[in-house]
């Protein structure tokens, strides 16, 4: 192995000649500094809650739209968005969209990453409502959806935040006979949201009983609830925007 210009070449031990493995662009001290970097601007200018969230049980935030903007400025990233794919079944109210956001850096044109995301009406967190209403709010999700996924690539973040809670595992409690119980702060958290979005109770519970097969909020598990939260907040981010 040796250095050239702050290249790391690999060569073939039994020959001179280089060998067919990639070249590593950055030593390991340079990517170190590159990712302390990237934390010191989330902690000194993302702000918890409206460019990141928290939700409880889940080690890593979920990066959200607001945060992905900003990582898309101070990167230095123009956004192209396509849908790729559609279903709209007008008849039967389902609707399904997927999009690919293109990031491009603004300097030399250079495709920097791409992202694919999809939503549909049948998710959960859009059930009990009127499919027919929710078409923009479905596309405008897939469009969020494939940006943070193209900013997670494009800024190696993802070893800081994760997408959205919904699409991993909860993870399994370490309570014998079952999973934890939901706690008060995640039942203050639901009550909260719901009343700022200014959704009807009744529609929540409908949410939360087609979700999770629970008649009443302190029936969930705590892992349930995160999800039921996440949910919640992605909607009434996905409102705010609309």
């Amino acid at each position: 192995m040796t250095t050239q210009d702050n290249i790391i070449r690999f060569r073939n031990h039994h020959s001179e000649d280089e060998a067919s493995l990639p070249n590593i662009v950055v030593s390991s001290d340079e990517s170190q500094r590159r990712i302390d970097e990237l934390k010191a601007f989330v902690d000194d200018v993302m702000v918890r809650g409206v460019d990141y969230g928290l939700v409880d049980g889940f080690s890593k935030p979920t990066l959200l739209k607001p945060g992905a903007e900003k990582l898309c400025d101070v990167f230095g990233f123009s956004k192209t968005a396509e849908v790729v794919n559609r279903i709209e079944h007008w008849e039967t109210g389902i609707f399904a969209y997927e999009v690919k956001m293109t990031l491009t850096r603004k300097n030399n044109g250079v495709i920097e990453a791409e992202g694919l995301g999809s939503c549909n009406s049948k998710e959960s967190s859009f059930r009990g409502q009127d499919p027919y209403t929710i078409v923009n709010t479905v596309l405008k999700m897939a469009k969020k959806r494939a940006l943070i996924d193209a900013v997670l690539s494009a800024t190696r973040s993802s070893g800081i935040f994760t997408q959205d809670i919904e699409d991993i595992t909860p993870p399994k409690s370490n309570t014998k006979g079952g999973e934890e119980q939901v706690t008060k702060a995640q039942l203050k958290k639901i009550f909260s949201t719901v009343e700022e979005m200014s959704m009807p109770f009744e529609v929540a519970k409908e949410m939360m009983k087609l979700s999770f097969g629970v008649e009443h909020s302190t029936m969930m598990t705590k892992s349930q609830a995160s999800q039921f939260i996440q949910d919640l907040l992605t909607l009434k981010e996905v409102r705010t925007n609309d």
